[in-house]
């Protein structure tokens, strides 16, 4: 267990004024004790001389979780060159101003076994002083933390996926409501702080209520999950794709004018008409196609993004009520 009873237990054995081959005699009954105790144990004890930055002590447990034998750990830069090269510079800073204040710390690094791998350990350390306040000498264990590190990092990754579920809409794998409202927002303020433009589309399934009741419920989720693919395949680098609901989707075109998304807008609405998705009980074609809403805005203090939503939702319902299969458009860049 990683406690200060563990240093403590260190400090006593290791003291700085009692070499392990000077021990006095009254403390020869209590030092072998201490050996056997922490000899024992798989926490690995370890003493430093501050003064001449050498290892005093090591306990035989290093060879056995590292495989480099005690008589091989002379100097801290033993220590130091047996960490990992990205844990190495942050790692030694700290212990070293740590120590040099007189305090006592803790130390998660990747140690180099002689196998070529790596082990996590964590060193507790506690430093000794004499009585003037000097530092003399730097005690502690080394513990092995690699299945709690392993464990930390499993929960880290569910984590991550979880997160990630929480934007994503479950049917489309596209992002969410909740995400496209934070992508629009962090959008709206680059846009707002660089004055460059910002557009939106909109995008509705024309007659989907009719292709569910036609082909089911079952065909209709796929037929969802086949134009978000196609959507997809109509976007640029930096672009957002979501699904706003039901059969809404909508796109985030950052740093982009009016005419560039007007021609987003077009590529998407001819992709869907290419994949020729059977629609019996549409007029256009019997194919599944789909109205489009776009406009553009360079941001400002007079209309927030909730207010743009609007307008382009807005465009989104004359494509629909002028045909439906087409686009609709508002430009508001040029507006001052």
């Amino acid at each position: 267990m990683i406690n200060e009873d563990n240093t403590a237990l260190a400090a006593q054995f290791l003291r700085h004024d009692a070499p392990l081959d000077a021990i006095s005699s009254d403390l020869q009954h209590d030092g072998a004790v201490y050996r056997t105790l922490l000899e024992s144990t798989r926490a690995i004890p370890w003493k430093i001389d501050w003064h001449t930055m050498e290892f005093a002590y090591i306990g035989p447990q290093i060879e056995a979780l590292l495989g480099w034998p005690p008589s091989s750990w002379k100097t801290v830069q033993d220590w130091a060159e047996r960490m990992h090269p990205d844990d190495r510079a942050q790692v030694v800073d700290f212990c070293v101003a740590q120590s040099k204040a007189g305090a006592d710390h803790e130390a998660d690094y990747r140690a180099l076994t002689s196998d070529g791998g790596y082990v996590w350990l964590r060193d507790v350390v506690h430093v000794v002083r004499d009585e003037a306040g000097e530092v003399q000498a730097l005690v502690g264990f080394m513990f092995d933390i690699s299945e709690r590190k392993k464990t930390e990092e499993q929960v880290a990754r569910l984590q991550r996926e979880l997160e990630e579920l929480s934007f994503k809409d479950g049917l489309t794998s596209v992002g969410n409501r909740r995400m496209f409202d934070i992508a629009l927002a962090r959008e709206w303020d680059a846009a707002l702080k660089t004055r460059s433009a910002l557009s939106l589309v909109m995008i509705d399934i024309d007659f989907f209520k009719s292709y569910n009741d036609y082909y089911g419920h079952v065909q209709g989720d796929a037929c969802l999950k086949r134009v978000a693919e196609i959507l997809g395949e109509g976007l640029r680098s930096g672009d957002f794709l979501g699904r706003f609901g039901g059969e809404e989707f909508v796109l985030v075109l950052p740093d982009t004018g009016a005419d560039a998304a007007m021609r987003v807008a077009e590529r998407c609405r001819n992709l869907i008409g290419a994949a020729q998705i059977a629609h019996e009980r549409s007029p256009y074609r019997q194919v599944v196609t789909a109205s489009f809403g776009v406009g553009t805005i360079v941001p400002s203090e007079d209309l927030d993004s909730t207010g743009f939503v609007n307008l382009v939702d807005a465009q989104l319902y004359n494509a629909k009520d002028n045909g439906r299969d087409c686009i609709a458009a508002i430009d508001r860049s040029r507006v001052r």
